[in-house]
């Protein structure tokens, strides 16, 4: 249950991090609304896994790591952001951390 709520702090940020690019500042009311409850909610739902037994360096490693990674991937993907060559293999190495996270 812990990992849910860990998965759903993920998510929750990630929504943030991109909405707040989409606010244009904070000017735009739907995406500034969307960043701020994303932010909000994803420290709840990280604050219910630790509740739930989950080790707090583990959580906070694996929710930061997630977001980071995810951000730049949609950043390329959607948004039209430009990732370098040193910047991908530093989403590799992130994404390779998280996962010896998760299997330890």
């Amino acid at each position: 249950m812990a990992a849910l709520f860990l998965a759903a702090a993920i998510s929750s940020e990630v929504a943030g991090a991109i909405a707040t690019r989409m606010s244009n500042g904070f000017r735009r009311p739907g995406p500034t609304t969307v960043a701020v409850t994303g932010v909000l909610g994803a420290y709840f739902f990280l604050s219910q896994s630790l509740v739930r037994g989950m080790n707090i360096g583990v959580a906070y490693a694996i929710w930061a790591g997630s977001g980071v990674a995810a951000v730049a991937l949609i950043g390329a993907w959607a948004l039209g952001d430009r990732l370098t060559r040193v910047q991908v293999a530093g989403v590799v190495l992130v994404v390779g951390g998280v996962a010896t996270l998760q299997l330890a």
